[in-house]
């Protein structure tokens, strides 16, 4: 049986949210452009799910962003600030969660080279995907709809460059601990858990690496992981030295958006570049054009 206090409860929720972007900046908007300079397509498909990630992260990043700020429409309907967030946190989800994936791959095909091909199968990564998808899916929902059990009696700017989780719940009036925590659990499971999952498959990798009595069969080896392990860097390094400053010092608001963006852009943009100069097919094609002769090392 509720009591009257938890039964008369109401949530306050405002119609629209004001995203603020950056304060005092003059000629802020040429930065925005700059940013619709790095939305792309996936031209080069070396594996089609990290790039179908990239260009959905991307699509449901960048235009809103542009609109927002290049053409002032600074306003946002609460719900539709909502399926924003769901989007851009779902799809960056999804890039870390393939980063991991490739981990895998790589991991069976230098540590069980002779059963690659019957344990890395088309059904078995279309069934890890499947999960994949059900898992951020199922979280993420739970995690913008814990926004409604908020409370917004105060302002109603977003100190964000998108509908970010963390600056929503900070302007709330009524009690956020289960959104503080929602918050931590996103974190781990979109950078700290993959990333550690990762070096764990790394470090299993190196120990087999280190068994190859033959220098030249170890950098063969080493090479095939090259192109994943740059994707790695370039992903996860600017995410954890954000989180990192904010806990060594607090951060400007507009070194936080420009930081944050960077990241959630950047990537996107190299991983297809990345991959494609890293196919064999590629690079010899390329100085084959430019009538140059590749060294060893090249191909």
């Amino acid at each position: 049986m509720q009591s009257n206090s938890s039964a008369n409860v109401t949530f306050v929720h405002p119609a629209r949210f004001f995203l603020s972007g950056f304060s005092n900046i003059p000629h802020a908007k040429y930065y925005y452009m700059f940013l619709s300079l790095v939305l792309h397509t996936a031209k080069y498909i070396a594996v089609f799910h990290l790039a179908l990630s990239d260009l959905c992260g991307s699509s449901a990043l960048i235009p809103k962003v542009i609109d927002t700020f290049l053409f002032e429409h600074q306003d946002i309907s609460y719900e539709a600030c909502l399926i924003y967030m769901f989007f851009v946190y779902h799809f960056m989800n999804m890039q870390s969660l393939t980063l991991l994936v490739l981990a895998y791959d790589r991991l069976v095909a230098i540590c069980f080279p002779l059963r690659y091909h019957a344990i890395v199968t088309k059904p078995a990564m279309f069934l890890i995907i499947g999960v994949m998808w059900i898992f951020s899916v199922t979280f993420f929902s739970v995690l913008v709809g814990s926004v409604n059990r908020l409370s917004f009696c105060g302002s109603n700017v977003l100190d964000s460059y998108f509908c970010d989780y963390g600056p929503i719940y900070r302007i709330a009036c009524n009690d956020n601990s289960i959104n503080i925590l929602l918050g931590k659990i996103c974190y781990s499971l979109l950078i700290f858990t993959p990333l550690i999952l990762i070096f764990i498959s790394y470090f299993c990798i190196a120990l087999v690496l280190f068994k190859i009595p033959h220098g030249v069969d170890r950098i063969k080896a080493i090479k095939t992981c090259t192109s994943h392990l740059l994707l790695v860097v370039i992903f996860y390094i600017p995410i954890l030295s954000n989180n990192i400053a904010l806990i060594i010092t607090p951060l400007h608001p507009n070194s936080r958006i420009i930081n944050n963006s960077l990241t959630q852009t950047i990537p996107p943009m190299l991983n297809p570049i990345i991959y494609t100069l890293k196919t064999e097919e590629v690079m010899p094609n390329m100085f084959k054009t430019f009538g140059l002769k590749p060294s060893k090392a090249d191909l």
